[in-house]
């Protein structure tokens, strides 16, 4: 069973993609959604190409549907590849620095990614350079190494985690590229429907699947999307030699929850814009960071390269930590947790890992916005916040 991108009709809208790529073909009686296919050996005989299945580790007919659908919906001349974590991506990308090279990557970023980042730089796998992704710069400067080695790899990710960052993604991508750095972007904030990478000159785009495009904070995987066959060729190595593979139910419950991203994406953003507008004007709310308000330093930016802003937002609360806590504590219909990208609205003070930047600031909370209805949403905030303002 095939699933070719070539058999939609050309020109599909991306939330149509959605629910069209990785179908199984139209013969009569094939099921409409692809099966799960629960097998860890494949039947063969004489030499192995590539291409041949062999064995669980390098292929499954349950990943194939839901890697042609990342492909077609970042705008991909290959497959993408699934991994069984976000981090195992991550791992994946990072594999591509040379021994001795140099990571550039913002200050502000995917907590797992950095630390790992920082982890191999310690070890001495490579000189990692941490930058303020949003001036150009400074980032320029990490690049070309101003008199000491440039960069061969680009990290970017925007909006940044936690920070809503936007980098100027073409512009930094072209001056990777000049330097012969490889540019890899975790699209995850964004997804595919708001923000396209390689369009606008990266390499490899990154996900955490476990977020949006799931969508239902019942799976973990990652994914690495190219248009270079050299690139994906290494990184399907990579992804083959250290084993981070998905389970091929993951991936069926991930595909299944991408049929809706068109839906939850378009309802999450407006109910982030609505939420980050009246928290701007909230007495209890000392700063919202959000690019889709026009007083955002990444708004003007984020409005030339994305169709949206993104359904995450951030806020810090008036009177500090201690009050930042109490907020979330006091809240009913938000769930406290780490996570973002379900259909259910999220909340938490990302200060409270360890391993988060010093600059995040304490009283800082991080808001993922669900498909709830928008009034609900802001009812529980509001309480939350009076509930604060009347302790004090």
């Amino acid at each position: 069973m095939t699933y070719d991108a070539s058999a939609h009709p050309e020109n599909l809208s991306p939330d149509t993609l959605v629910v069209a790529a990785g179908r199984p073909g139209r013969e009569h009686d094939a099921p409409v959604n692809p099966p799960i296919v629960l097998s860890s050996t494949y039947v063969g005989t004489g030499t192995v190409v590539d291409g041949d299945r062999a064995y669980g580790r390098y292929s499954n007919p349950t990943w194939d549907p839901l890697e042609e659908a990342l492909s077609a919906l970042e705008g991909a001349t290959l497959p993408g590849l699934i991994f069984s974590s976000g981090l195992a991506a991550v791992s994946a990308a990072l594999s591509l620095v040379p021994s001795g090279g140099v990571l550039v990557m913002p200050i502000h970023s995917y907590q797992g990614a950095l630390v790992m980042a920082q982890e191999l730089s310690e070890k001495g796998m490579f000189t990692l350079r941490t930058v303020d992704i949003a001036n150009n710069d400074e980032v320029i400067a990490a690049l070309t190494g101003s008199g000491e080695k440039a960069a061969d790899m680009l990290w970017l990710e925007s909006p940044t985690n936690p920070m809503l960052e936007v980098a100027d993604i073409h512009v930094l991508a072209r001056s990777a590229q000049a330097v012969g750095a490889i540019v890899v972007t975790d699209n995850t904030f964004s997804t595919p429907l708001v923000q396209k990478p390689l369009e606008l000159g990266s390499d490899i785009v990154l996900h955490s699947v476990t977020k949006y495009l799931s969508g239902h904070s019942d799976v973990i995987m990652g994914a690495l999307v190219t248009s270079s066959p050299e690139l994906r060729a290494t990184l399907l190595h990579h992804r083959s030699i250290h084993g981070a593979i998905a389970g091929p139910f993951e991936a069926w419950l991930a595909l299944r929850g991408l049929r809706t991203l068109a839906l939850r994406v378009e309802r999450s953003q407006a109910s982030a814009l609505t939420l980050a507008t009246r928290l701007d004007a909230h007495d209890g709310v000392s700063r919202v960071l959000f690019p889709g308000l026009a007083t955002d330093p990444g708004h003007v930016r984020a409005t030339a390269q994305m169709t949206g802003y993104g359904s995450v937002l951030c806020i810090e609360i008036a009177g500090g930590e201690a009050a930042a806590e109490a907020v979330v504590e006091a809240l009913r219909l938000w769930t406290p947790a780490t996570s973002l990208g379900g259909v259910e609205s999220l909340i938490e003070r990302r200060r409270r890992h360890a391993n988060e930047p010093v600059s995040v600031p304490a009283n800082l909370l991080r808001l993922s916005v669900g498909i709830e209805n928008v009034e609900d949403l802001w009812s529980d905030l509001e309480q939350a916040l009076a509930t604060v303002g009347t302790a004090e």
